[in-house]
């Protein structure tokens, strides 16, 4: 099953853009037709990309990454009961409707939404904003505007509001969700701001690995332990950056300290190591002045892979040159023992009495 990613900004580039100065908090909630041995109805919350809370319909309470003590803590669980379960049914209506809709059989569909709110950079409250989407597909998307006090809606798989529902709905994000929203966010990141306000570079390494039979060498550029997230790595080959279909991975990954990590890494064949190009990477990263860079020399590596082997060439033969030398003494020696130890006919005295008989 395909889902909503808040995480990745490369995957969800509609998903709240980073921006120098600004904070989001965003629900990730997933409801689910169908048997399975998961909650029907769970939902995940993060400050930027830190989480915060999980809430699901097993025990309808929202449990905290830290702060269970909080002094706002019955405010909390208020809030979040009066949001997720609101969240709960009107999913549950769309789930079971989209299904009707779209002629789905029975068995397992998932219904997700992705919705918050961001706090910009100058601290004033900016756009309530949602997708919704059914069985992996983004199907609808809302944005609140404060502002102009209305809902902006973009609805593909579109069910009819009347003039009261769209009241209410306005409503709805106007008084509630929006002020809740807001709310939280700020508590939370005055909470977390240690976390979600540090800034640590990335390092940055190249590495090879020489594939089997002779094919050449898999080059991975790898930057690491750096927050926040948003970065952005690229290799270039002859200061020309490589083409996107010849690179595999580029998924930030977590690391388990907080931070995180991304690796890309390209097949250079036998064909191109000849060719003698010059491969870098460098990582942009949001609080660098300037590129962090690194290059890697197929040509100086080749050189000195083939030092390496010439030096232990050299070594073994030799090794077997002295060998072979020691032997070759050893048996001289050995031969020449035998030769004074064994006496010859020559050297027997004849006596009279050997005569006589």
């Amino acid at each position: 099953m395909d889902t909503l990613d808040p995480h990745d900004p490369l995957d969800r580039e509609v998903v709240w853009r980073h921006r120098m100065g600004s904070h989001s908090l965003m629900a990730l909630a997933t409801y689910i037709v169908g048997q399975t041995p998961f909650p029907e109805f769970s939902v995940v919350v993060m400050l930027d990309d830190l989480q915060i809370l999980y809430y699901d319909s097993t025990t309808w309470k929202s449990v905290y990454r830290s702060h269970s003590d909080s002094k706002y803590y019955d405010e909390e669980q208020s809030d979040a009961g009066v949001v997720f379960r609101d969240m709960y049914y009107d999913m549950k209506d769309r789930a079971f409707y989209l299904k009707d809709h779209q002629n789905h059989t029975d068995g397992v569909h998932v219904h997700q939404r992705l919705v918050g709110c961001e706090l910009l950079k100058n601290g004033k409250p900016g756009l309530l904003h949602y997708w919704d989407a059914f069985g992996g597909q983004n199907m609808e998307e809302f944005i609140f505007d404060i502002e102009k006090h209305a809902i902006q809606i973009k609805m593909p798989w579109v069910i009819t509001w009347d003039q009261l529902k769209r009241l209410h709905e306005n409503f709805m994000y106007e008084n509630v969700y929006h002020p809740i929203c807001i709310k939280t966010l700020r508590r939370y990141l005055n909470m977390e701001k240690n976390n979600v306000m540090r800034k640590v570079k990335p390092r940055v390494r190249l590495m090879k690995k020489t594939l089997p039979d002779s094919q050449g060498l898999q080059m991975s550029c790898l930057a690491t332990g750096f927050y926040p997230r948003h970065i952005n790595l690229t290799l270039f080959r002859d200061d020309h950056p490589v083409d996107d279909d010849q690179i595999t991975g580029g998924e930030i990954l977590p690391n388990g300290d907080g931070s995180y990590q991304m690796r890309k890494s390209l097949v250079i064949s036998a064909e191109e190591l000849l060719e003698g190009h010059n491969y870098n990477c460098t990582a942009n990263y949001l609080n660098l002045d300037n590129k962090l860079g690194i290059t890697f020399d197929v040509a100086e590596s080749d050189s000195g892979s083939f030092s390496l082997s010439v030096v232990i060439s050299v070594v073994l033969l030799c090794v077997a040159v002295l060998f072979i030398t020691a032997l070759i003494i050893w048996r001289k020696k050995t031969h020449s023992a035998g030769s004074v130890t064994r006496p010859s006919k020559s050297h027997y005295v004849h006596t009279p009495m050997q005569d006589a008989t």
